[in-house]
């Protein structure tokens, strides 16, 4: 939920306006728009190679997750593991549009461990594969935009670990 929105509710379920403090966040939230629609554009237009870098510095790194046994061998988990990758970058972009994690979380990342558990797919590995989609995706972005997108990776890495 953005922030304008969660500003709204709230108001509203107090009966009340919204306060000084709470228009100026929406002020500031409207004049990081620009920046917060550039990153989501970027890794948006860059999916295929973000997923692509991620994929190859996981699997250099731990090329037992391709070895037989492994969870991304054979072809079919492969491309669930590269579809899981592009799943949770779009999760990225969500949040950063939105200016807030809400939409990660409410998305994505509630039963995420007992799911990823039950199929037996460790945990560890997918952390690994979230920090190697960062690393790939804060690559294409200005520091400045790296700096603003992080914290939603590493909201997803928290949520996992």
């Amino acid at each position: 939920m953005s922030v304008v929105s969660q500003v709204i509710l709230k108001a509203d379920d107090e009966l009340r306006y919204p306060s000084s403090g709470e228009l100026m966040g929406i002020q500031k939230y409207l004049k990081t728009g620009i920046g917060r629609i550039r990153i989501a554009q970027t890794l948006s237009e860059n999916d295929k190679k973000i997923v692509d870098q991620a994929q190859k510095q996981l699997f250099k790194k731990r090329p037992d997750y391709r070895a037989p046994g492994g969870n991304a061998y054979g072809q079919r988990q492969y491309n669930q593991c590269l579809r899981d990758y592009s799943w949770y970058l779009r999760l990225v972009t969500y949040g950063v549009l939105a200016g807030d994690k809400g939409p990660i979380e409410q998305s994505g990342l509630i039963g995420v461990k007992e799911m990823y558990n039950s199929l037996n797919v460790p945990i560890p590995g997918m952390i690994e594969a979230i920090r190697c989609l960062k690393d790939a995706a804060l690559g294409l972005l200005s520091q400045e935009d790296a700096a603003q997108a992080a914290p939603y990776f590493d909201f997803i890495i928290q949520s996992m670990s």
